[in-house]
């Protein structure tokens, strides 16, 4: 068996709409060869109109490169996903602490080098208006249920002092914990003494000049007016955020923060 110690796994925060999943097709291959990565994985449940993900945005972007997809709040948002949740082809993940019952898989494996790898999609739930199961227990039993396998988490949650409090719990139990739903990229990636990433929030791939890759104006009115506005996936140039592991066995070595701006 073809066995190496240190991968370089590519994540990428919330691709949002059209022009984020444009924005991937044009740069993926050339970030890809760059950083010499071996596994992509990015979150995708703003990949169609800025608020779901349908199989059409999927299968877009797996023919880009990303190999699987996780998710969050929205990921139920447009009906049609649902029948291809089940699906075992299909590398879509919802978050794994919804209600027992909930269509879909909250993660995956798959093997590289000899190595295992096994990628959560998992949700906060401080300011989530959700019924969702507690994602510290959640993983508790991920971690048992998988032993001696590299586990990368995607912390879909809104609170930094919840994402911070499971960096914490989780620390040396898993390789990393990457957050994700603000769509804002913050600057304090970093890896523990015990091996374990962390990054508070990703960030996104989408507009630039935009409100967290929708167009201003509609946001702004909403704001101002507290009534409700159709919300557009804005355009021009875009923002590409993501990070990269190095990983070293079962731990994680380093992490570059990826953020790129797209004419």
């Amino acid at each position: 068996m073809n066995t190496r110690n240190k991968m370089n796994i590519l994540f990428i925060g919330d691709i949002v709409g059209r022009t984020g999943r444009n924005t991937v097709v044009k740069i993926l291959k050339d970030i890809s060869e760059e950083d010499k990565i071996d596994l992509i994985i990015a979150n995708g449940e703003n990949l169609s109109g800025g608020l779901g993900i349908t199989k059409d945005s999927y299968d877009q972007m797996i023919k880009a490169g990303i190999e699987i997809i996780t998710t969050g709040n929205h990921v139920f948002d447009k009906p049609d996903i649902v029948s291809y949740l089940e699906d075992k082809k299909i590398k879509i993940l919802r978050p794994i602490n919804y209600p027992s019952g909930v269509p879909g898989k909250g993660l995956t494996e798959i093997e590289i080098f000899g190595t295992k790898i096994v990628v959560v999609s998992l949700m906060g739930r401080v300011f989530i208006n959700l019924s969702l199961n507690d994602p510290f227990l959640a993983m508790d039993e991920i971690i048992k249920d998988n032993p001696n396998k590299l586990i990368v988490v995607d912390f879909h949650a809104e609170a930094t002092s919840e994402k911070y409090a499971l960096f914490k719990y989780l620390d040396g139990k898993v390789a990393a914990i990457l957050g994700t739903h603000t769509h804002i990229p913050t600057a304090d990636a970093q890896v523990s003494a015990k091996g374990t990433a962390f990054i508070c929030d990703t960030g996104m791939v989408g507009a630039y000049d935009s409100i967290l890759g929708f167009e201003t104006e509609p946001l702004i009115k909403r704001f101002i007016t507290q009534t409700p506005q159709r919300f557009e996936v804005a355009k021009g140039p875009s923002i590409f955020s993501a990070v990269v592991l190095e990983t070293n066995g079962l731990k994680i070595k380093n992490i570059k923060q990826l953020i790129k701006i797209i004419e």
